[in-house]
């Protein structure tokens, strides 16, 4: 999940940005709970990822709970050629991303809730290992996973302009 081309990053951890924090008019959400919708615990809010170009934060960088990682290692696929099965995540893989528009942020409850995403989607989706470098192709896959009904295009100049994008609040 690298790129060679630094000039192609899009993506900077909060922590990574010292001139960079979060607006007043927003909680700082790290080390909040993120909830879905019927209140399971995915897991713990990591980091924000912003995007320096929106001048914004774009993901919320969460390493997720040891109940999702067990019901993400139920999940495998089959290679069609092979006739094997192979898990989806890896050893270390704890960590995934959540647009900011696909949260609520509940200040009276000191959490974030996901409406829009199930546990079970979550326990599918491709996890990443802390620290690792997200690239457009790890957000594109994502987000196919996450909305399967939207045409995603990579290239887009205004990727990050769409509904997934947008801050809520609850």
């Amino acid at each position: 999940m690298s790129t060679n081309d630094k000039t192609n990053k899009r993506l900077y951890r909060l922590d990574e940005l010292s001139d960079y924090k979060v607006a007043s008019d927003y909680p700082d959400v790290r080390g909040w709970e993120l909830l879905d919708a019927e209140g399971m615990r995915i897991g713990k809010i990591d980091n924000l990822l912003v995007n320096k170009f929106e001048e914004r934060v774009v993901y919320l960088d969460v390493e997720v709970n040891e109940e999702l990682i067990k019901k993400g290692h139920e999940v495998f696929r089959t290679p069609a050629s092979e006739g094997i099965h192979e898990y989806l995540n890896k050893e270390g893989e704890d960590h995934l991303v959540v647009p900011i528009g696909a949260v609520a942020i509940d200040e009276d409850a000191g959490n974030v809730v996901c409406n829009t995403i199930s546990f079970d989607t979550f326990a599918q989706t491709n996890r990443y290992n802390k620290g690792a470098e997200i690239d457009r192709e790890y957000e594109v896959k994502l987000l196919a996973v996450y909305y399967p009904e939207d045409e995603i295009n990579p290239e887009e100049e205004d990727f990050y302009n769409r509904r997934y994008f947008n801050r809520n609040r609850s």
